[in-house]
């Protein structure tokens, strides 16, 4: 066990499976703890996420972990996930350490060697627990998943190593939350069993208290306290997506604005959480296109979206047909916009010689910008601001890429980014007919005055007046609910 009387106390948010919401329910606890005057921390050892932010140190987390951060009013740091697995292919992952590519790794070689990455692990846990008051641990997936236990450092692995007690989150919406967490408790052995100190459940709809035979029976079978019904929250939606689960969600829901964008749902789909500004527009409609449908004809422009392996996905947008429903939009006068991925799919060749993404290739892009790309082992992550060429609104946003474009089309930039000394650096490219363009740069929208902008230049009203005041009011609702619905200071009271 580890040694939980120095620094902060810390409690874990473990879940019964994957999407019962414990990146929100951290989110709430934190910015619940944070306004009750607590200096607060979030953690989670081990993410897997192709959404991932850059840190002010030049690092990249969980997109979770860095809204995490923003719910405890303090920056993103690299020690808040210290291992981050970046999907590239069915069976293998990138694979960040402290915010810096140490590799990439298949399933099975990384269940082997997970165990090594333990010690830095706790070493980044423990320089957070220096920082505050408390640390409130995210797990990943489930620990009933017995069968990855051995070397685990997402759940039971770290909780046991650390010291730190688990509180057991199950998702009602889904169903069979009873089983769930009366399962979770039979299949782990006793030590584990031991860690958690009792359940909460998650996402309830409509009157609580019909729930409360159910919370009786849990914890007869279990016996864990409950720490309390979490309603379903709808503020969640205006909150950045952090995986793939939301853009399944988003597929099926459609908005009303008049301005209509497309995005096909690459295999691979990396930093989707560009979108949600957008998505967030009254007068926007984003559709997400998934495979197997075609792009509609009636879009008004397509965003091709990041991509964490760009030639599989400019393979995967041919498989689907994507190919000719673009081309059909460009000669109806459709226009385009390529972030990062869809940047380098954009233009006539693409290069992995030394196999950074997946097997060494070179493909044939799409064909719409006059530039090539080679990817290349070093990483670009910085922070940047700028404006943009056309409109000259000012900008934030943030670079996350391998590899590096040129050709003529980057004669058309499409932002001016600021450098050291005043100076101006040309970004992106545009087309001759300026229809078509692209960037690396991630983030764009979240900027009012970018939004705005782009929004006027293609004929929509701009609605969304603060998109991180949108995002705050979000933090705010979560945590009211979870000082409603919650006993948070029984939650502080184990917290060790």
């Amino acid at each position: 066990m580890g040694d939980a009387a120095s620094g902060a106390r810390a409690l874990m948010i473990q879940g019964t499976g994957s999407d019962v919401g414990k990146s929100l329910l951290v989110a709430a606890l934190a910015r619940a703890y944070t306004r009750r005057g607590l200096r607060v921390r979030p953690f989670k050892p081990q993410n897997m996420s192709n959404n991932a932010a850059v840190t002010p140190d030049g690092g990249e987390i969980g997109r979770a972990q860095a809204l995490q951060a923003r719910a405890c009013g303090v920056p993103p740091s690299v020690d808040m996930n210290p291992v981050l697995l970046k999907p590239q292919t069915d069976v293998g992952a990138q694979l960040v350490l402290r915010g810096r590519v140490i590799g990439t790794a298949g399933a099975a070689s990384y269940q082997r060697r997970k165990g090594e990455l333990l010690p830095a692990v706790l070493e980044s846990f423990q320089r957070l627990r220096g920082q505050c008051d408390l640390v409130v641990v995210e797990g990943a997936g489930s620990p009933a998943e017995t069968n990855l236990r051995a070397g685990d450092i997402a759940n039971m692995g770290f909780a046991r190593a650390a010291g730190v007690p688990v509180v057991l989150a199950g998702d009602i919406d889904r169903g069979g939350v009873i089983a769930s967490l009366v399962g979770t408790h039979r299949v782990l052995d006793a030590d584990d069993r031991a860690q958690i100190r009792g359940f909460l459940i998650n996402k309830f709809r409509g009157d609580v208290r019909l729930f409360d035979k159910g919370v009786t029976e849990i914890e007869a079978r279990t016996h864990w306290p409950c720490f309390g019904v979490m309603p379903h929250q709808p503020a969640a939606a205006r909150l950045p997506a952090e995986d793939g689960m939301d853009l399944a969600r988003w597929a099926r829901r459609l908005s009303g604005g008049a301005l209509r964008i497309a995005v096909p749902m690459l295999s691979r789909i990396a930093n989707f959480d560009d979108l949600d500004p957008l998505r967030l527009e009254p007068g926007v409609t984003v559709e997400m296109v998934p495979p197997g449908r075609p792009l509609p004809g009636d879009a008004h422009g397509v965003i091709l979206p990041g991509s964490k392996a760009t030639l599989a996905d400019l393979a995967f947008f041919r498989a689907q047909g994507w190919d000719i429903d673009l081309a059909g939009h460009v000669r109806r006068g459709g226009w385009v916009l390529g972030l990062c991925g869809g940047y380098q799919m954009l233009g006539r060749i693409v290069a992995d010689p030394d196999g950074i993404e997946g097997p060494p290739g070179t493909a044939p892009g799409l064909g719409y910008l006059e530039v090539e790309t080679v990817l290349a082992p070093a990483k670009t992550l910085r922070a940047v601001t700028g404006r943009d060429v056309a409109t000259g609104a000012a900008l934030t946003g943030y670079e996350m890429h391998l590899g590096v474009t040129e050709g003529p089309d980057r004669a058309r930039p499409l932002l001016h980014l600021d450098a050291d000394g005043g100076d101006r650096v040309a970004e992106g490219a545009v087309s001759l007919n300026g229809r078509i363009a692209g960037t690396y740069v991630h983030g764009l929208f979240g900027h009012d005055d970018q939004r705005a902008a782009w929004l006027r230049r293609r004929n929509a009203a701009p609605g969304l007046d603060s998109y991180d005041g949108t995002v705050e009011a979000a933090l705010d609702e979560l945590a009211e609910a979870a000082e409603r619905h919650l006993d948070l200071d029984a939650l502080w009271a184990i917290s060790r």
